[in-house]
Parts: structure tokens; sequence; C-alpha cells
């Protein structure tokens, strides 16, 4: 510059100074989610919660997706060894304890629906195995993630198994990625959740990362872990049910994927810990979640190369495409799950709320994930400690639940699903008109577009139901008895006959176009020798009911005859249900189809 005049200087510099601020000006415009816009209070169907102001990370192009690389550990695993421990249930092994009926065990399991007393023996800082995919201690992931809030919602749970996933989610979570844990009180009464809890929480180990919000009145699981949300700091909400344990390195691979993509949704891979020793075992080989159109939750196994191209797999421990989560467990940008409309608020209690936001994310522009390197135990009730409320009477709170979701969702496939629920058609699932006018706005995917791209296996897998022929209670004509599960809706139990109720429930058969009598998923079929009538699931290994185990109704007649057969089903002692010789003149034989309430 010394060659240049001193006007000739002070024009370069001008243009320099220019050229600087524009440069500036276009990278702050390049990234779009350094600010996001998040609704207000009454944009969050009146749940009246101040939403803090904080501001999403920015996720730019600069992150990168997890890469693998074989010859060197990844950069979030330890490289301490896991501690020596020999107490009772460490490493995930069963405990054994007399189960017998006047246990205290046993009396532990009818009231939590998992052995607590058990649990209450075990550390709450036991060490579970480390049953991942080996590759999966090779991924290396983006060394600045966004921290997380984790939300675990309860009521009335045990105090040992509540407190053990908190600390499992301390032990195992990188401290500067785990903002805080909230813990969502849906109205417990149990006096070891009052003030015994809140003290225990405000022990120096958890360093004030755990916070307790409790609700003023019964909320149910999606709108307490909507209160969870609302009230989180995080970047990130990490839904988890109130009796998890969380593996070795099991939120980075969460949150590397959000990171790259703040519309992604992920799930951990779900383990099993057994609810009477609670030992640690895996659920099965990798899976992808689904869907039947009774809505019961189905795991489709990832099983050959065309499906693991198709959903974006390249190693078996990489994170993949799935339908459907099971719901208990996953992980969100925070923000996202706001600019979703949350969960429905219409949604109570329990039902449904995992495929309302599944098929939210797919339809509206996310993706859903299962990631295979992290893992997160479960406890799987037997049963629930607490029982479901009927609405005006007529609908039970889960059908209902189920009711919402199709009629937002489903568009002309929730044919499919009143085919399976024959009783709720025309049934009120209260006002959804929030819901319609979301979808309508901001989500553009129809539902055949979700099942041809998403779903593209379902329909193979679980074929749309035939039409109904007849529904309702198989009554015994002039008696007051009807056909029954007994509650034995498991492979190879008989079918029986009780006292007809009028309510559904156990009683409550469908007899198909096809000639296949349903129970639910479950299918009606004559024993092995022919004798006796018992229930499978109707596609047991994704293996149909062959047609020699169909039936007929003849409504004049009154029998139920098994096809390409002279069997029909007939009461014995007026509670077992026997294949004998048809017999139009047999009493036992002569059934009539009675819709129910």
């Amino acid at each position: 510059m010394r060659y240049l005049t001193p006007r000739h200087r002070q024009r370069l510099l001008l243009v320099v100074g220019a050229a600087f601020i524009v440069s500036v000006f276009v990278l702050m415009t390049l990234d779009p989610d350094t600010t996001t816009d998040i609704p207000g209070p009454r944009e969050l169907h009146g749940h009246g919660i101040d939403v803090p102001n904080h501001q999403p990370q920015s996720r730019a192009s600069v992150i990168s997706l997890p890469v693998l690389n074989k010859k060197q550990l990844g950069n979030y695993e330890s490289r301490i060894p896991p501690p020596e421990r020999d107490g009772p249930g460490e490493f995930g092994r069963a405990v054994k304890v007399e189960l017998g009926e006047g246990s205290k065990y046993r009396k532990s399991i009818r009231e939590f629906g998992f052995n607590v007393e058990l649990s209450d023996e075990i550390s709450l800082d036991r060490v579970v195995p480390d049953i991942r995919d080996p590759e999966c201690k090779y991924w290396h992931y983006p060394e600045k993630l966004p921290n997380a809030s984790v939300v675990i919602a309860f009521s009335n749970e045990g105090f040992s198994t509540l407190m053990r996933t908190v600390h499992s989610v301390i032990n195992t979570s990188p401290p500067n990625l785990l903002a805080e844990v909230v813990m969502v009180d849906d109205m417990s009464d149990k006096e070891h959740l009052g003030k015994k809890l809140e003290d225990y929480i405000k022990r120096d180990r958890f360093q004030g990362k755990v916070r307790l919000v409790r609700n003023t009145k019964r909320e149910g699981l999606a709108r307490s872990r909507t209160n969870g949300a609302m009230a989180a700091r995080g970047q990130v909400v990490v839904f988890l049910d109130a009796h998890c344990e969380c593996s070795v390195n099991w939120l980075p691979p969460l949150l590397a994927e959000i990171a790259y993509s703040r519309t992604t949704v992920v799930c951990p891979t779900v383990d099993v810990i057994k609810a009477e020793d609670l030992s640690y075992s895996p659920q099965g080989e990798l899976a992808r979640g689904a869907f039947d159109w009774a809505f019961w939750y189905k795991r489709i196994p990832v099983d050959y190369s065309d499906t693991m191209k198709r959903i974006g797999m390249k190693y078996g421990s990489q994170a993949y495409d799935a339908p459907a989560m099971a719901g208990g467990l996953f992980a969100m940008d925070r923000s996202y799950f706001i600019e979703l409309g949350t969960y429905d608020p219409g949604l109570f209690i329990w039902g449904g709320e995992n495929f309302e936001i599944s098929f939210k994310i797919w339809m509206c522009g996310g993706q859903l994930k299962f990631v295979p390197c992290s893992r997160v135990g479960h406890i799987y009730r037997r049963g629930v400690p607490y029982k479901y409320p009927v609405v005006d009477g007529e609908v039970s709170i889960v059908d209902r639940n189920f009711m919402r979701v199709a009629e937002v969702w489903l568009d002309e496939y929730k044919e499919h699903f009143y085919t399976f629920k024959p009783r709720l058609r025309g049934k009120s699932c209260g006002d959804i008109s929030e819901q319609v006018a979301f979808r309508r706005k901001h989500c553009p995917k129809s539902f055949k577009w979700f099942m041809e791209n998403v779903a593209f296996d379902s329909l193979e897998l679980f074929p749309t139901p035939p039409p109904n022929r007849a529904w309702g209670e198989f009554h015994l004509k002039g008696t007051s008895l009807c056909l029954d599960t007994m509650g034995r809706q498991t492979t190879t139990q008989l079918l029986g006959a009780s006292n007809c109720h009028g309510y559904g429930g156990n009683q409550e058969f469908r007899l198909g176009t096809n000639g296949q009598i349903q129970f639910d998923e479950y299918c009606v079929v004559p024993s092995w020798d022919q004798t006796k009538v018992s229930m499978v699931r109707c596609r047991e290994s994704h293996r149909k009911v062959p047609d020699r185990d169909h039936w007929s109704f003849s409504e004049e007649a009154g029998q139920i005859r098994l096809k390409r057969s002279n069997l029909c089903m007939e009461v014995v002692d007026k509670k077992e249900v026997r294949l004998r010789d048809c017999n139009s003149d047999s009493a036992e034989q002569k059934f009539e189809v009675r819709q129910v309430r």
C-alpha cells in the first residue's frame, strides 16, 4: 500500500471494510436455526405454562453424522473398566426370591406391577451389563452436542425403582450433556413420594440437577410429559418411564442424531428388566416399531438386506428408520416438540400417545429413528396398579384415546380400526377440531403416503381385516352363558363360557367374512386334537391362521361349525367349550350373536 496515493488508500480501505460487513451478514443468515419461534403459553393447548426463554443450540453444517472407526475407541467411551460389584442384582443378574402366594414379594408385585420389595434390596447404583453390539464402542460422535433434560413422569411409583431410574441417568450421562432430570408427579398419594422424595433429591450428590414438578390434578402420562417438557431447560427432552435403567454411553448416540437434524426423533433400544427377579436381558434382535389395525404395538425384525438398505442402515449398529415407537422412551429437540403441538391434550391417562406422536412426526415432515447403540432397560409390568375410567358410561379411556388418533391421522384407513373395534363406531371421542386444524396447516403427508413409504411392509405382515359378518357376544340360547376368553388371551389357552355381562371385554368376538373368529389380536382355533377350542395370535410369527381353522355360523341353526368338518362348538358343564359332532337337536350348540354396549 505504500505505493498508493493517500486518496487510493482511502478508497481501498472503504472497499475492504464494506466487503467484510457483507460477509459477516451473509454468514449470520446462513444458519436458519439460530433463532426459533416458540409458541406462547396460550398456544400450548391451554397448559398455561411459561416457556423458558432460551434458544436451541445452532446446528449448522459443521455438525456431522457419527463416524465409525474400528481402529480407535469412540470419543465418548470410558477408558476406565466398570467397577467390581457383587451385590444382589449387579450386572443385571437375577435375584431369586420366594414368590409364593403369601410372600411379601408377591404382594409387592400385585401392588406395583413388579417386585418393588426386591428392588428395595438392590443398590440404587447397580451396574447393568453392557450388551451393545461391539461396533458401538467405536462410534465417534460430534464433540459439541446439545444438552438434555430427562423427563420422568410417575404416579404412585415404588420409591426404589423410581430413584434407581434417576441414579442411573446421572451415573451414565456425561455431566456436560445432562442439563437436569425433571420428575413430574401425577397426583401420587403414597407417603414415600411426599416429603421423603423432596428431601432425597436435595442431596449433594445430585448437585441441584434433579427437580420435582407436581401436577395439581390427575393428568395422565401424555399431559404429564408435556408439563415436564414445558418446565425443562435443556435443548433436548428425553422422555423415560419411571422404572428404567440406562446402560453405558446411552445418551450421546441419541443426541448426535438430533444434533445433525433437529426434526429427527430417536428411541433407544429397549432391554427387558424382568418384573419378578429384576434380571436384565435384551428384548431380541433389532426390530422396527409397527402396529396392527387394533392399535397393538408390534416389532418387525430387521432381518434382510433390502429392508436394511431401505431404512438407511449400512452397519448393524447404525440408527435406522422406524414407523412407530412403543412410546415409553424417546428423545427429541424441545422446541420441535413444541412446534409439533406437543401431545394431543385430549389423550388421558395412557394409550394411543405413542401412535399419535409417531404419525405426527412422519406426516409433518420429521423422521423417527431407532438407535441400536443407545440401550435402556425397562421393567414391563405384570398389569397396571390403577384402573382406567370409562367416559360417559360407554367408552374406556384407552379406546377413546385410540379413536382420537384414528379420527385425526388415519384418513380412510380408520375403517380398518373400526372393523377391529366395531363397538366404537359412532361413539364420541371428544372435540378433535384443534388437532384436525393443526394437521391441515402443518402436515402435508397423507396416511397413504405413510403406509407406502414408511410402513411399507406393514400390510404384508398385518393385512387389513375383512369386514365383520357378525360381532358381539356369542350367547348360548336359553341360558345366561356367553363364550368367554376367561382372561386367557395367550397361546394354547382354552376358550370357556361364563355368565353374560353385556359389556364386551372378554366376551366380545368378531366373525369376519373370511370365517375367522377373533378377540382383539387373537384367533379362535381348534386345539391340536380338535376336541377343544383355543386361542392363538392371528399371525403368530407372521404366519396367518390356515383356512381349515376358520368357522361358519348359521343364524338359523345357531351352530358355530368348524369349516371342512362336521364339528361344532358345544358348551359342556356350563363352563367348558368343546368340539363335538354337529347335532341340530343339541341345545348346547345353539348360539346367537348379541351386540354389546
